[in-house]
């Protein structure tokens, strides 16, 4: 277990673990969010399905965790490489090998989580939040809050913007993810990268679909 805390590689292995992990959680976020495109009635059973019961607590615990180590090893990763660096710090990052997507992957997961922290405020906090403390307000149906959301054209640039951002950050995190899990041979590597974009661009499509779908096609509630 020390190695797994103390050692670069340990670090490494942690932070594609939970990589992948919430790559599979960006998944089924996006499938449940593109049953609203087919059916709204649909997506509102499925938010009250997910309000405050155990497994849906539960589930909310394990992602936060989730999220929380990959995090916390982002940010012990770039301070140790800063460290190691030392005054020629930016000598690796300057490498022609080295893509703008790499040398950006601390500052696109902090535009991730402020979109994040944002996100959980506009939706998480009204809707499980607020009933599992028993809050005035609780909303159980999404649609109730992401109809009038998404009518409003900042709101959509902001998560379109946001969308931009997690789509460069998992092209190259899902392939290195692999890369630390010991898939780094020659031939599997650049089949790697090639996946990585597919599914980096399956994922952000599904989820930019919603606020353009909404904005454009959905009556407004106003």
């Amino acid at each position: 277990m020390h190695w797994l805390i103390n050692s670069s590689i340990g670090r490494k292995f942690i932070m594609s673990i939970s990589g992948l992990f919430l790559i599979l959680f960006l998944i089924f976020h996006m499938s449940m969010n593109l049953v609203m495109v087919f059916s709204m009635d649909a997506y509102d059973q499925i938010s009250e399905f997910l309000g405050a019961n155990w497994y849906a607590i539960a589930g909310t615990l394990v992602l936060a965790a989730g999220f929380i180590v990959h995090i916390v090893y982002a940010i012990l990763l770039t301070l140790q490489n800063r460290k190691a660096r030392g005054n020629d710090r930016y000598a690796i990052s300057n490498t022609k090998d080295a893509s703008w997507t790499s040398k950006n992957m601390f500052v696109l997961g902090f535009v991730i989580l402020a979109f994040l922290v944002l996100h959980m405020i506009q939706f998480w906090y009204e809707m499980q939040f607020k009933e599992l403390l028993g809050i005035e307000g609780a909303v159980s149906h999404g649609s109730v809050l992401v109809i009038p959301l998404f009518k409003q054209p900042l709101y959509v640039i902001v998560y379109l913007v946001a969308f931009i951002a997690l789509w460069f950050h998992l092209t190259h995190g899902f392939w290195s993810a692999f890369h630390t899990l010991g898939w780094n041979n020659t031939i599997w590597m650049s089949r790697l990268k090639a996946i990585s974009y597919v599914v980096a661009t399956i994922i952000v499509a599904g989820f930019a679909i919603i606020p353009i779908y909404i904005y454009f096609f959905v009556p407004s509630p106003f």
